[in-house]
């Protein structure tokens, strides 16, 4: 398996418009035939995510691939080499659990394509004539261009296409073009409701972009999926009598600590790696990083292992069914249905006020998470409330980062202290553990004086 990330930007136009010609053209035309039948759900919950899943023959990058949304004019391409099947591979199959929720992958559509490729200074440019076919419909038929590379190449490439007829496509694929549909988005609107939900539904895009990413074992995607799940959280909780969730709250908070041994493994990791990086050459003492790694991998293996079996799971799949109704179902509060500047500011005030009130009890732990579910609500507000509640949620963001820094000093110097120990009973040298533990502490007692709030 492996990806590619592509930045790619599609124009149609009429079948005789003529193709404005490019500076810096390196190679081409080439000239391909490609055959691709699509997969998804009868009610189609790929494309409806944005994702689409296909088995291509012909051109240079034949097999199965599985398309993910990125950003605008951004997707990560997925490949598997053809298998001799026409059903999908189960690897990709399980990457896109958390959208099919098990449901059968089956052909929706056939897209036959006659492509003449240029590669041209930074980019890729496809001019395609396109046919495409549903079970029990009629072929459309229609030309679309594709210019692929660097965002300064199509940006220089968008004046002459447009000056030449050619119109940025409305929608991000053939498929959504033949099938009709295209990803759903939710708008925050001028009601606290909408904006809320808005958020939400952002964020549960979230966390089910991620959940392919955790799969594929990436880099940082728990603590991404993790932060992605808080933001909804807090959303929910903040404003838990405008956009009221019933058990969601404790089904969130359960699948977040699912996630917590690994993401807190990653951190770990990342931390003391960095750490013993920093320092000279002559104070890492004995094999450190071999003792790190020793330590860490028995763990973040099984860590892994617990979550892909959450991620498996019906109650997981079960609160993503829940989460998807909560967005897509009509807003029934009546603070649901007032203007949101008028409406959102007290249930921030209301946040807000529980920051100072722990860390003035001395809880830098229970204070920071006050102060995330008050940034998060703060974040969510913004479409409504704008540059105040952006600059509010910026100063939130600092006390958090600053408290996380505390809390995860003083979660390191027990973990340190316990790898000089192991480090002594072996015959080797704890003084690097030792050190870092040192400064560890130093680090956490200067955070702590100087951790306000206001």
């Amino acid at each position: 398996m492996r990806t590619h990330r592509e930045v790619e930007r599609k124009y149609e136009a009429a079948p005789d418009a003529k193709l404005p010609t490019f500076g810096g053209v390196v190679a081409g035309p080439h000239h391909e035939s490609l055959d691709a039948t699509y997969y998804d759900t009868t009610d189609l919950r790929l494309i409806r995510g944005g994702l689409t899943l296909r088995r291509r023959a012909g051109g240079e990058d034949e097999g199965w691939h599985l398309k993910v949304p990125v950003g605008q004019d951004t997707r990560d391409e997925i490949h598997l080499p053809l298998n001799g099947k026409d059903k999908p591979p189960k690897e990709f199959a399980d990457l896109t659990l958390g959208y099919t929720r098990g449901a059968e992958l089956v052909p929706v559509a056939r897209i036959e394509t006659a492509r003449t490729r240029w590669e041209i200074t930074g980019a890729e440019v496809t001019d395609d004539q396109v046919t495409a076919t549903k079970p029990d419909a009629d072929s459309v038929v229609w030309r679309e261009i594709e210019v692929e590379g660097d965002p300064d190449v199509l940006d220089k490439a968008e004046k002459p296409l447009r000056t030449a007829g050619f119109r940025r496509s409305a929608l991000p694929s053939k498929l959504a073009r033949v099938l009709g549909t295209k990803p759903t988005r939710v708008e925050p609107g001028r009601a606290a409701g909408t904006t809320v939900l808005a958020y939400v539904a952002g964020q549960l895009e979230k966390i089910k972009y991620y959940d392919i990413l955790v799969r594929q074992d990436v880099d940082d995607s728990v603590h991404q999926m993790r932060v992605a799940i808080r933001r909804l959280r807090s959303a929910l909780r903040v404003y838990r009598e405008v956009l009221p969730s019933g058990e969601l709250d404790a089904e969130l908070q359960w699948l977040g600590r699912q996630l917590s041994p690994a993401r807190d493994l990653e951190v770990q990791v990342a931390r003391l790696a960095k750490a013993v990086s920093q320092l000279p050459p002559e104070l890492v003492v004995g094999p450190v990083q071999a003792r790190l790694t020793r330590h860490f991998a028995p763990a973040q293996a099984k860590a892994r292992k617990d979550v892909l079996k959450v991620l498996r799971g019906k109650r997981y799949l079960r609160l993503l069914d829940q989460l998807d109704a909560l967005v897509n179902d009509e807003l029934s509060t009546k603070k649901a249905g007032r203007k949101a500047h008028k409406e959102l500011p007290k249930h921030i005030g209301k946040a807000e006020a529980k920051v100072g009130a722990r860390l003035k009890s001395g809880d830098v732990h229970r204070a920071r998470k006050a102060a995330k579910r008050l940034r998060y609500g703060l974040e969510a507000a913004v479409p409504a409330l704008g540059e105040p509640a952006d600059e509010a949620r910026k100063r939130a963001k600092a006390f958090t980062q600053q408290a996380g820094e505390y809390q995860d000093s003083v979660v390191a110097q027990p973990l340190l202290r316990t790898l000089g120990m192991q480090a002594h009973a072996d015959g080797e040298n704890g003084f690097t553990f030792g050190l870092l533990h040192a400064r560890e502490e130093a680090n956490a007692q200067q955070v702590r004086r100087e951790l306000r709030w206001g």
